[in-house]
């Protein structure tokens, strides 16, 4: 396994890096930046949150520069459905339930004229459909009613459709309109805690501080990417916040118990 320093251009940090084996098919050809040597971690501590911001940024940039939309969609209106029923839900199983929604009906117009049970019977894999279908149902009549049938470009007026909550409404913004946005999911969350980045206190305290720390422009390519970073790599049970490239870049590898390193007491 390869590992060197290399300075980082845009802020002078030098960042170890050590290149994946091949083996790895979730990273394979990847570049992860790890601290090897104790000139390294000192450089990581050091570093103020904006420098671990932009670490990270560039980083990410690295492993997914044309990061895809993980729902399929092809308009606003069958994005904002994915995204309402990919609450609690895997964004695997929305898409493998999506294409006969909207084979079924995929304009508000045709989703309104559907009972809701009708919707149920499709969605149920993604669980909570009920509840689900009777949003889809009732958003879609909103839109057709109300919005002409488009999707309205506008937080609000997507707020106040049945089954859109702030998260949707970022996710609808950013992916369908390209207005600035930063939707915070589990894995977004999870990251910013371990990175530091955000107390992690609340997820609106996570939007709140990660949109103080990256540029505008970057925020709906960074979300996604985040997002990609959290299933492939620091994953809920497969990363502590010591075990990942950029974990073990930033907070260095976990510390052995006391007495169970080499030589201690037993």
């Amino acid at each position: 396994m390869e590992a060197v320093l290399k300075k980082n251009p845009k802020s002078g940090v030098r960042a170890a890096e050590r290149r994946v084996p091949a083996k790895s098919s979730a990273a394979r050809s990847r570049v992860f930046p790890v601290a090897e040597t104790r000139r390294s971690r000192r450089i990581f501590r050091a570093m103020t949150k904006k420098e671990r911001a932009q670490f990270i940024a560039e980083t990410l940039d690295e492993l997914y520069p044309n990061p895809p939309i993980p729902l399929r969609h092809k308009d606003a209106f069958t994005l904002l459905v994915a995204v309402v029923l990919s609450a609690q839900c895997t964004d695997k199983r929305v898409n493998e339930v999506t294409p006969s929604l909207f084979a079924l009906a995929d304009t508000p117009e045709a989703m309104a004229r559907l009972r809701p049970e009708d919707v149920e019977k499709i969605i149920r894999p993604c669980g909570l459909s009920p509840r689900k279908s009777r949003a889809i149902v009732s958003l879609s009549k909103d839109i057709a009613e109300k919005h002409g049938g488009r999707v309205p470009a506008d937080f609000a007026a997507l707020e106040a459709l049945d089954g859109v909550g702030h998260k949707t409404a970022s996710v609808v913004m950013s992916q369908a309109f390209g207005v600035p946005a930063f939707p915070v999911d589990t894995h977004i969350h999870r990251l910013a805690a371990r990175w530091k980045l955000s107390s992690g206190k609340s997820v609106e305290r996570t939007e709140r501080d990660l949109k103080a720390l990256f540029p505008r422009e970057r925020w709906n390519r960074l979300h996604i990417q985040m997002i990609l970073y959290g299933r492939e790599h620091c994953t809920a049970r497969g990363c502590d916040g010591h075990v990942c490239g950029i974990c073990r870049a930033l907070n260095g590898e976990k510390k052995p118990p006391r007495g169970k390193a080499g030589g201690g007491k037993k």
